[in-house]
């Protein structure tokens, strides 16, 4: 199906990440220039741009100014901004209950997901509302859902991304006329990382145990959605909505 995104200019920001690869992976395969942006995992960010024939570019998000430096120097070296994935975010390793969970690791969760979500959205939109037109796609997760015991913080942090951001932004930018926001929450997901530190049976019957769909998401599944939603061609009519990618789950096993 045609997607209308060749030669599109496309950010995703968390780009050297095992979804936000895929992701990178899929938009130049339909032909887009894709700015792959890093924050720390610079060797393989530009390992990734030099397969894709794209670019790599650092900057912390969770500061407002280096958000707006790599956005200015992004459309000076291209022009524009036509799809923004807002993909980068950090999940906590340690389980906690919430009385666990100390303010230092709280503030940094909260700010390594819902911050740099919001100063990546501050400046595309922006650019956005200039042109009048463009496609912004937030990366949640079924956490901001249905929960996640463990991780309140993260849960928290993506499910205000994926309600109230989301809903607020597609309704601050529809007096400009085509810009559309929309949110893919991924369920269980394989990715690298998951499967250097090992996926074994029981926690596989565990994940799908409310899930419609008796396996686990891939890193591919992720990034057709995500390039579904950019798409002006075959979701151009879609904004607001949270697509989630996650195999029928109804809940979570506690």
């Amino acid at each position: 199906m045609e997607t209308g995104l060749d030669s599109k200019v496309v950010l995703v920001t968390g780009g050297a990440g095992g979804i936000g690869e895929e992701i990178c992976k899929a938009f130049a395969s339909e032909g887009s220039k894709v700015i792959v942006h890093y924050n720390s995992s610079s060797e393989k960010a530009m390992k990734i741009a030099k397969e894709i024939y794209g670019y790599s570019i650092k900057a912390d998000l969770t500061d407002p100014s280096e958000t707006k430096l790599m956005f200015e120097e992004i459309i000076q070296e291209f022009g524009k901004i036509d799809v923004c994935v807002a993909n980068a975010g950090y999940y906590p390793p340690d389980p906690l209950p919430l009385w666990e969970i100390d303010l230092g690791r709280w503030k940094k969760t909260i700010s390594s997901n819902l911050d740099v979500s919001i100063n990546t959205a501050r400046n595309f939109l922006r650019h956005a509302s200039e042109n009048k037109n463009g496609s912004m796609v937030f990366i949640g997760s079924t956490a901001g859902i249905y929960g996640e015991s463990g991780h309140s913080d993260y849960a928290t942090a993506k499910g205000a991304i994926t309600s109230g951001l989301l809903m607020s932004l597609k309704n601050d930018v529809s007096k400009f006329g085509n810009i559309r926001v929309n949110a893919v929450s991924p369920g269980w997901t394989i990715t690298p990382k998951k499967i250097a530190t090992g996926i074994d049976e029981g926690l596989i019957d565990r994940a799908t145990a409310t899930m419609s769909l008796k396996k686990l998401a891939t890193t591919k599944d992720v990034a057709n959605i995500v390039v579904s939603l950019s798409s002006d061609y075959i979701s151009g009519h879609i904004t607001g909505q949270v697509i989630e990618v996650a195999g029928g789950m109804e809940g979570r096993i506690i």
